[in-house]
């Protein structure tokens, strides 16, 4: 008897032990919910009625004062203020990687008219056989070797002559590399040295340090 009894208690917990596995994904019952407002909580669509602020506005401003994690802060450049352009600079300093991602973006966004050389002999121009009938602008050429970041950075943001904006396409770390990219390929062609990068900032600091160790020593 109490073997029988052994039996059907073991049965009895096999079965209740396989009922409660899940069979395959078709049986999904987590069982009881100890805070159903977060684990259903409801969702308010963008533009609608939103209780919970006193606006209710569903949509929600950045708190004053913050940016975004990973974004940087505002350029404040209005468009046509040419004195804020010559004056803008940055104080970004990038490493190769990122320099490199600066000539990826030239070439995807800059390079059809001014060319992957630079020269502004892009696909659209072709030596005057292709869309447009003037040259873009050439960044080897002298006029445009020690132009100050800050036109640069007024041009893709809001566009120049024949040039549409590219303030969509590219945010302000991003037109950076574009333009530190740009002061790389002019600093190896006659242009200013260069002193975007990271080594070269680096390399700077250990000049200076040098210098002023020999200066002791004398």
């Amino acid at each position: 008897m109490n073997k029988t009894k052994s039996i059907v208690v073991a049965a009895l917990i096999v079965g209740i032990g396989m009922s409660a596995c899940n069979s395959g994904g078709k049986r999904r019952n987590p069982g009881k919910t100890y805070a159903p407002d977060m684990t259903y909580s409801r969702a308010y669509d963008a533009y609608t009625d939103n209780p919970n602020f006193k606006d209710k506005q569903t949509s929600r401003l950045p708190v004053l004062g913050t940016i975004a994690q990973g974004h940087e802060l505002p350029d404040h450049l209005v468009e046509g203020d040419t004195n804020a352009y010559k004056t803008l600079t940055t104080h970004l300093r990038f490493s190769e990687d990122e320099l490199n991602e600066g000539k990826r973006l030239f070439d995807i966004y800059c390079g059809i008219c001014h060319g992957q050389k630079l020269d502004g002999n892009g696909p659209l121009y072709n030596d005057g056989n292709g869309k447009f009938a003037a040259a873009p602008a050439n960044f080897k050429d002298a006029k445009y070797l020690n132009m100050p970041v800050g036109q640069m950075y007024a041009a893709i943001k809001f566009g120049k002559n024949m040039m549409g904006s590219h303030a969509s396409q590219l945010d302000i770390k991003q037109r950076w590399q574009v333009i530190a990219y740009i002061k790389k390929v002019q600093a190896d062609n006659g242009g200013a040295p260069f002193t975007l990068g990271l080594t070269t900032v680096a390399s700077n600091e250990t000049a200076s340090a040098t210098a002023v160790d020999t200066t002791k020593i004398k």
